[in-house]
């Protein structure tokens, strides 16, 4: 199937040619013709499956066919509500450039920023209305938000909204927007209490999912690096040795840890940029903007902005520590093997780690192979894991072995660069 079969306007079609679009991604195959037909929608898609797409298309379509037959001033019809900052102004992107040609104007508000430039949008008028919970919130009880006018509702990545505590926003915000709209809700996880929202919110849904509830991509290589604690850094450095890794994402579990890495990776004359909830707004994305020009070779995050980075070409997912909601293991790797690429994840484990490793690999569904290195440690109290991985060592690997341990095991994997088709959309 292409775009061209899927019953949409000239308008958008050419937007997305110029994107480089030509063959939807499964959820949006399935999505875009229910919403076409003006049906509320319950998803289920990891990260990357390019839901937003899915549901911004359609969306644009219909406010489109309505603009041809009106002259009514611009009024918001359609809230997305997203629980990060890095997300929301990606979402707002993706409308701008779907809907270029289609006279649909957009903004995006969010928290950590003044709110000066978000309610001049406002007040000018605006179609489409991407936002965070509390800035949203905020400026509805200041009067620049009315949603009266409201047709179209979106709840994205719903599970996160959860884990980050908004959900009572949520239902705040959904008390004042009018009950006859249309309404989707997105999620990559579907626990009990995320169904029991959908139920409240959602009028006889179509349900679409197109991967098993927290799985991951098929594409994405996992490896896992027995590592202790205070080698964790030595060992960061010794993997981004390897040239052919042109950019990387680390996840640490603390802020403060990631700014550590980045100091230590500076030192060691490796360019690298923090992201997470201390940065202003303005420095995360100036951080984002220098990784994705590969200005910033490796930029490390927190989970805050695990959902929220949509980065072309990301090869390498790197988990400097693990997470302990083995949630966030699918989402962070997520980032990487988008809308069919291949991508790699490695993931260090300490010793008070290896209990997160059995929780991911039940979720998962699947064993993480080992690899072998210079600072392995052979932690074994008990998780199931798949035989350790030894592939031929690169020269410049060999002799950083030799001068780490004369007993150390020269064994090292090294994973193939991956390479993204340009024929399918991450967004």
């Amino acid at each position: 199937m292409t775009f061209d079969q899927l019953n949409l306007i000239e308008p958008i079609l050419k937007a997305l040619s110029q994107e480089g679009y030509t063959t939807p991604t499964p959820i949006q195959e399935q999505a875009i013709p229910i919403l076409l037909q003006q049906q509320d929608l319950l998803g289920c898609a990891q990260t990357g499956t390019g839901k937003t797409a899915a549901f911004a298309i359609p969306i644009l379509q219909l406010l489109y066919n309505q603009k041809q037959q009106s002259t009514q001033p611009p009024a918001i019809k359609v809230l997305i509500l997203t629980p990060t900052r890095e997300l929301a102004i990606q979402i707002e992107d993706s409308f701008k450039s779907y809907g270029k040609y289609t006279g649909i104007t957009q903004t995006v508000v969010f928290g950590g920023v003044g709110q000066k430039p978000q309610t001049d949008a406002l007040r000018r008028g605006v179609d489409v209305l991407v936002a965070t919970p509390g800035r949203l919130l905020d400026l509805m009880q200041q009067g620049f938000v009315r949603l009266q006018h409201l047709q179209f509702f979106v709840l994205d990545e719903a599970d996160r909204m959860l884990d980050m505590g908004f959900v009572n926003d949520v239902k705040k915000i959904i008390a004042k927007i009018p009950e006859r709209r249309q309404t989707l809700l997105f999620s990559a996880t579907m626990p009990k209490e995320i169904m029991a929202l959908a139920n409240s919110i959602l009028h006889n849904p179509q349900q679409v999912s197109v991967t098993p509830v927290s799985s991951t991509a098929e594409t994405i290589e996992q490896r896992l690096f027995y590592v202790d604690k205070n080698e964790k850094r030595d060992l960061l450095k010794l993997i981004l040795e390897d040239k052919e890794i042109k950019t990387a994402l680390v996840f640490t579990r603390t802020k403060h840890g990631a700014d550590k890495v980045v100091k230590d990776l500076i030192r060691s004359e490796i360019s690298a940029e923090a992201i997470h909830g201390n940065k202003s707004q303005n420095a995360r994305q100036k951080a984002l903007s220098n990784f994705k020009a590969q200005r910033t070779r490796v930029l490390v995050a927190t989970d805050i902005a695990a959902r929220g980075i949509d980065i072309d070409d990301l090869t390498h997912v790197i988990n400097f520590d693990l997470p302990n909601v083995p949630e966030s293991y699918v989402h962070r790797i997520g980032r990487t093997g988008r809308a069919g690429a291949s991508g790699i994840a490695y993931s260090f484990c300490e010793q008070e780690e290896v209990p997160y490793v059995k929780d991911i690999q039940k979720l998962i569904n699947m064993p993480i192979q080992v690899a072998e290195h210079p600072f392995h440690k052979d932690f074994k109290i008990g998780v199931a894991i798949a035989p350790q991985v030894k592939p031929k060592p690169s020269s410049q690997q060999r002799n950083r072995t030799r001068q780490a341990s004369a007993n150390a095991n020269s064994k090292w994997h090294s994973a193939p660069r991956a390479k993204r088709p340009t024929h399918t959309t991450s967004r």
